[in-house]
């Protein structure tokens, strides 16, 4: 998830959904000495154990869809890379277009997003309208390998504006 950043470069960095914090320590360990990050979560107990691992981090409980009042707060102006945790293909159509077009108002022209899917969401029809969201919204998408060791196997979107 973490690897394909170009991390010396980037200095505006948000993460949506760090769960419990796996990602977000990834992130942290990579973070150039004058890159800005900060982490949307919406469950208190993923807040609370984001903050318990990471306690570095600056971790709201909130939701993605306040993205513009977050990165004002954070003097974020735009935003280089998105590392996201979300359940796509959980979520009903307008969520997913809220929240990715809320996204690409404050991400850079040339920003990157990464996120995640497991591979039977691709199949849900909400992991297939994301899919397409996706190709309409970046100008380059590629998927990683997948990994099967994973419980459900996954792999990674990484999208490029």
């Amino acid at each position: 998830m973490v690897q394909w950043f170009d991390w010396d470069r980037v200095r505006n960095v948000v993460e949506f959904g760090p769960g419990t914090g796996v990602f977000t320590e990834a992130i942290l360990s990579k973070l150039h000495a004058d890159a800005k990050f900060f982490a949307v979560e919406r469950s208190p107990e993923m807040v609370n154990m984001t903050r318990q691992r990471c306690p570095t981090a600056t971790v709201y409980e909130d939701s993605a869809t306040n993205l513009h009042a977050l990165c004002d707060r954070e003097g974020m102006q735009s935003i280089d890379a998105v590392i996201c945790g979300l359940p796509w293909a959980s979520f009903p159509e307008s969520l997913q277009t809220e929240i990715l077009d809320t996204m690409l108002q404050r991400m850079a022209p040339e920003g990157r997003f990464a996120t995640f899917a497991y591979w039977q969401g691709v199949f849900l029809p909400a992991g297939r309208r994301f899919s397409k969201r996706l190709k309409t919204s970046f100008g380059s998408i590629q998927r990683s390998h997948t990994v099967w060791k994973n419980v459900p196997p996954a792999f990674v979107y990484r999208c490029q504006r």
